[in-house]
This record gives structure tokens, sequence and C-alpha cells, in this order.
């Protein structure tokens, strides 16, 4: 039976939470929103976040350059920050983009960015110059998830598809009809044998990679949007996030609901569930939200976890 409680809320955003990321320290994590403020937060001690830095527009996306000590920083309707988490400096900043940048993710040399246009901008790592543009519609590119085990890299549109492309050539390689609205996230599990969606129309689909693309299951998974999921570090679960305001826990091989965290139960969020965050300190599991709060979860699996 899983127990679940929360152990901690997080206040300080001045406006709603939208992203959240890992750190190269395990237990330390990031936030960011609408208030374009950057916050690193300690799980042993969480009560009050550093500013990282600042933006004048809102950030939806974070991306831990863990090997470098660095944080890319995507601020929507201008472009890309590289932090040096270190001495908390800016070392660069390069305008890419007039539109939302959705999402950003990196594999070896380059860096993938999902921006509001519908193009997914690849850019060289360590200049973080636009090498490449990909052009595969003209509706939001709005989630990015990379399996470099097939070679392959996925991204969600508004559009309601999914396309895969090549990670080395970026040639476009399959175009899935997914859902019914925008995809909003996208994971591969840990092995890369699923790729797991979730969409504004509510449902979790889950994707067999093995035999391209085909639909396994289509779960109706929340009332509202699906706007986030994360798998948990063994990958034996996962993590949903809702416009619902609940989050809700599954299983990873059998696909079931395990549990439903919201206010009526255990003091949830009280206005949409933006993004999930599954740690290595502790199993924590994070949650943020429009409500400005970002809420800490100790998940208990018992026996069986």
């Amino acid at each position: 039976m899983i127990q679940v409680q929360k152990i901690n809320t997080l206040s300080g955003h001045r406006d709603c939470v939208y992203t959240l990321e890992k750190s190269p320290n395990s237990t330390q994590f990031f936030s960011a929103g609408g208030d374009g403020v950057v916050a690193l937060w300690s799980l042993e001690n969480p009560e009050i976040g550093d500013l990282i830095a600042k933006v004048t527009n809102s950030v939806y996306a974070l991306c831990t350059e863990a090997d470098e000590n660095t944080l890319l920083i995507g601020q929507n309707f201008e472009g890309i920050h590289r932090i040096d988490l270190q001495n908390q400096k800016e070392l660069k900043s390069v305008k890419i983009t007039d539109a939302a940048i959705f999402d950003i993710q990196f594999y070896k040399n380059e860096i993938l960015v999902a921006c509001g246009d519908g193009r997914v901008l690849v850019l060289d790592r360590v200049l973080l110059a636009v090498k490449k543009y990909l052009s595969a519609s003209d509706k939001s590119a709005r989630c990015i998830a990379i399996a470099p085990k097939l070679g392959e890299f996925a991204v969600g549109y508004s559009d309601s598809l999914i396309r895969i492309f090549d990670l080395e050539s970026k040639t476009l390689k399959y175009t899935i009809q997914a859902h019914k609205n925008s995809v909003f996230t996208l994971s591969y599990s840990l092995d890369e044998s699923f790729l797991l969606s979730g969409s504004r129309d509510a449902h979790l689909k889950v994707w067999k990679t093995e035999i391209p693309y085909q639909l396994q299951e289509d779960i109706v998974a929340h009332m509202f949007a699906l706007n986030h999921l994360a798998f948990s570090p063994d990958g034996r679960y996962f993590a949903t996030a809702s416009m619902d305001k609940s989050v809700k826990i599954w299983d990873a091989q059998s696909f079931k609901l395990l549990k439903i965290i919201d206010k009526a139960r255990h003091a949830g969020h009280g206005t949409s569930v933006n993004k999930v965050l599954w740690t290595q300190y502790q199993n924590q599991l994070l949650s943020a939200s429009d409500d400005r709060l970002i809420s800490v979860w100790e998940i208990d699996f018992g026996a069986d976890g």
C-alpha cells in the first residue's frame, strides 16, 4: 500500500511556478516561473530558496548541464542564459527567438530548444549558436524527449502530433497522429522500450518503440490537461501532473493508477499542477503549481517499493 505525505510547502515565487529542474547536487533542485525568478532549493533545508537569476520575462524551461556545473535558462520571447552554478554568475546569453521557449534538452555537444513558433532550434553547446532550425510545424513545439540508445528524439507539438527525429542527422523519421490536442509532455522509459505522452486532451498514451511507435495504451488519466510526467529514479513508477489540480502515481510496467494526490486527500495544490520532479533524494517527489507553491512529497511504497 502506497503512503503519501506532504512534508514541505515551499513559497517564495510571486507568480505561477512553471518548471522544476534537478541540480548536479542530488539534495538540491531549481524552480522558475511567471515572475522570471530562478531559485535554488535544498531538500535538506528547504525553508529558504536562493536566487540564482532574475530575467524580465517568464521562464518555462530550465536544463542542468551537470558535467559543466551550469544551468540553461529559457527566457520567453528572448533566448538562453547560461549560469555558472559555482559562482552563480551568467556566463553567456544569446537571443535566439521571439517566441516562448517551452523545453530545453541537450545531447553530447548540442542543445535542442522547443519554441512557440513551431521550430526546434539545434544549438552548438559550446558556442550557444544556432546550427539548424527544424521547422516541421507552424504550431508550438512543446516538449522534447531524447532516446540515446535508439538514436532518436521525440518532439510533441500543439498540432496534436508527435514527430520523431534522427538524433544525429536531425531528419524526420516518423510522424505520429498522437492526441486530439496539444502534446504537453513526453518521456521515454529508462530502457527506451516505451515513449509516454500526455496532452491537453487529458489522455496518457504509451507507445511501443520496438514496433516503431505502436500505440499500446490509451488512458484517460485526468479530468483536464495532462501537463507533465516524470519517472521515478529507478524507473518503476511515474507521476503525472494535471490542470485538474492533482498529481497521480502510476506503475511503469502495468500502467495502472496507484495513487491520487490532491487537495482533499493530501492537502495538495489548489490550482493547476504544472510540473513534477522525482528526485534522487529519499525518493521525494516535487510538484509545482499555478498557486505559486512547490510541494514536497514523501512517497513510501512499503514492501513492494
